[in-house]
């Protein structure tokens, strides 16, 4: 989970022109685009190597019937600016803090909402996260992510404005990116990122400030379209 985290504070811009070019080769029946060379689609292969989230944990259901023991204010708060100043707090993180963390990460950033704002739908999940268990995260995104693709190209069929679907544009965008890189003439391995290195620490001589992409989905984020933060 850590390495979604990452991706999530890479700010990648949304490529709408890249998702609705694709959405038209969108196939509901086959859940894949079928291009010219063939079809191709997001797998749990690609979830996992782009994002880390879990994929092979055995799938609770019931998970999102379970009334969570936690309660998190969402409600009149002031959108997300305002949950984050209710729940931040100094000194040593605690359970109620991380909670209150994943259950933001998971809406905004992972399978952004339609509301824009908090919700606490997937509580009964971030409660098990936060309590150290399992839960394979990495299935609902690429459930998600098909359902959105299915959205747009409903949307384009019916030659309807696309709107805020919600989902996880940013999942596909980098899934698109990636695919396409050697289209694009771009050396996804040849791109370096600014190590962490403590302010007090000096380099050597022959030491480099900058380090290869730690996993794909690093790599993914500064193809062109993605636009990822170079800080």
């Amino acid at each position: 989970m850590d390495q979604c985290i990452r991706l999530s504070l890479a700010d990648m811009e949304r490529n709408e022109s890249l998702l609705i070019a694709a959405s038209y080769f969108w196939s509901d029946t086959l859940n894949a685009f079928v291009f010219g060379h063939g079809p191709a689609s997001p797998t749990l292969a690609d979830v996992l190597m782009l994002t880390g989230l879990d994929i092979s944990t055995a799938d609770n259901s019931h998970l999102f019937d379970t009334k969570p023991s936690a309660k998190v204010e969402t409600r009149a708060i002031g959108g997300w600016s305002g949950y984050i100043q209710k729940y931040r707090k100094i000194g040593p993180v605690n359970i109620k803090e991380q909670t209150t963390f994943l259950n933001m990460w998971l809406d905004k950033f992972v399978f952004c909402g339609r509301s824009a704002g908090p919700t606490s739908v997937y509580l009964s999940a971030v409660e098990r996260l936060a309590n150290g268990g399992r839960f394979p995260l990495g299935r609902y995104l690429l459930g998600l992510a098909y359902h959105l693709l299915h959205q747009v190209a409903r949307k384009l069929l019916l030659r309807q404005p696309i709107g805020n679907l919600g989902g996880p544009r940013w999942f596909i965008n980098m899934w698109l990116s990636l695919h396409m890189h050697k289209r694009l003439e771009f050396d996804l391995f040849a791109e370096r990122f600014p190590r962490d290195i403590a302010e007090d620490y000096e380099l050597d001589e022959e030491e480099s400030a900058t380090r290869s992409h730690l996993n794909i989905g690093e790599a993914a984020i500064v193809l062109p379209g993605t636009s990822g933060n170079e800080d």
